[in-house]
């Protein structure tokens, strides 16, 4: 049996830092990445044998928890009849229509492999439909690792953003206006200093990247009603939020709270794909045909639309769609954070959480934070403290101050009250 530590130091000869995604190597936490051998229901096994409760839930898609019967069914009688044909499948227009299906903003959608490809597409075709350069995004939202959105803010207010990543020239960058998330006054200046020029707003409504922060309703509110008066486009990046926060996104949910509401164009991912390479962006017909083959902006891909891909999401989504599984699991969700606080509370420590749907985030702070800047000042140490005392108890958590957490339908009433037991005990840690 290989152990952690030694497939960690395998790995780290052959693959840049050992990982092929950045927080996977536990670098936030420290420690050893755990090494994921299988996985079923609400659990994950390492290559030790060590059995965790799942938390992640590879970032969001496995909504319906590891290995469900219907997705497996579906995803071998797909395997049985091609990996890949490069060539139009019903099953793209299939998932297509279940998408638009359920959410009333998105009339049209192109299948991508991922929520960087997604969003980064998006922006293009945000662009090209409004022949516009400049775009705005917010401190702590992350949007894929695209160019473009690779950014910081600068050091004045509604400045244009500055590369966070080596190879991003700044000029690819000069276009990209970087605001606080929440602050309408800041939102207000940039559409007065910059309106004619803005070709959209991307944003995540409930930000998944700097741990769960929702967008307050005021601040939403007057997002929508200054890119429809400058004619900008709303970009929602649902790549997290998107079928895993309510059935309709999280766009349904500001909806209910907003009258007559709808972002332009939507990006989505993870449960779309139920595990799966897959990904889209979608939006309104007008929109969308400005897109090859039928408009000047050119995207494309290969495995677009896979035919597995595409199998394995249709399955979840059909799952999802029954009645009941989100009050179900939004329950259960509610319960965790609930009874995480009043763990939290007993032991007489800060703490403060939130939840929406099967996602979740929980900060050492006294408060919600509003931003990313709130979020960087919460506890980080007694969180690398927690997430530790949790794995030693088989807890599997984000391993990142700066991650959500995500329940799925496989999770027990068993899973939650083991999940608190070890909280009570990794608070001490």
């Amino acid at each position: 049996m290989s152990t952690n530590d030694a497939l960690f130091a395998r790995a780290q000869q052959v693959i840049p830092g050992g990982v092929n995604s950045p927080v996977r190597a536990f670098r936030a936490v420290g420690g050893t990445p755990r090494f994921i051998q299988r996985a079923q229901g609400s659990a994950m096994w390492d290559a030790e044998g060590r059995r965790y409760i799942d938390y992640i839930g590879s970032w969001g898609p496995m909504i319906l928890g590891h290995g469900h019967p219907a997705v497996v069914e579906a995803v071998s009688r797909a395997v049985s009849e091609g990996f890949s044909f490069g060539a139009p499948t019903e099953r793209e227009i299939e998932l297509a229509e279940a998408i638009i299906g359920l959410v009333p903003s998105v009339e049209q959608v192109r299948l991508v492999s991922s929520g960087t490809e997604a969003g980064m597409s998006a922006l293009r075709l945000a662009r090209g439909a409004t022949g516009r350069s400049k775009i705005i995004k917010f401190e702590g939202c992350y949007h894929g690792h695209a160019d473009a959105l690779l950014v910081k803010a600068g050091s004045g207010l509604a400045t244009f953003g500055h590369p966070t990543s080596a190879g991003v020239p700044p000029e690819v960058v000069q276009h990209t206006l970087v605001l606080e998330y929440n602050h309408v006054g800041q939102l207000e200046e940039a559409f007065a200093s910059h309106g004619k020029d803005i070709a959209c707003v991307m944003v995540e409504p409930i930000a998944g990247n700097m741990n769960f922060v929702r967008s307050s309703v005021p601040f939403m509110t007057r997002l929508r009603e200054l890119c429809t008066q400058h004619g900008a486009l709303l970009v929602f990046d649902e790549v997290m939020t998107g079928f895993r926060v309510a059935l309709g996104g999280a766009q349904s949910v500001y909806a209910r709270l907003i009258p007559g509401f709808q972002p332009d164009m939507s990006v989505f991912g993870k449960v779309i794909g139920g595990g799966m390479p897959l990904a889209a962006f979608g939006g309104s017909k007008a929109v969308m045909s400005q897109l090859a083959p039928l408009g000047p902006v050119y995207q494309a891909g290969t495995l677009s639309g896979n035919p597995v891909a595409t199998a394995c999401g249709l399955a979840t989504l059909k799952e999802i769609a029954k009645p009941g599984f989100f009050e179900s699991l939004s329950a259960k969700t509610t319960a965790l954070v609930q009874g995480l606080t009043q763990v939290a509370q007993d032991a007489g420590v800060p703490f403060c959480g939130d939840s929406q749907g099967g996602m979740f985030g929980f900060f050492f702070h006294p408060t919600l934070p509003q931003n990313y800047a709130t979020v960087m000042a919460t506890d980080k140490d007694r969180f690398n403290r927690f997430f530790h005392g949790m794995l030693n108890r088989g807890v599997y958590l984000a391993p990142a101050l700066y991650e959500a957490g995500f329940v799925s339908a496989a999770h027990s009433d068993e899973d939650i009250a083991l999940t608190l037991d070890a909280a009570r005990h990794a608070l001490r840690d």
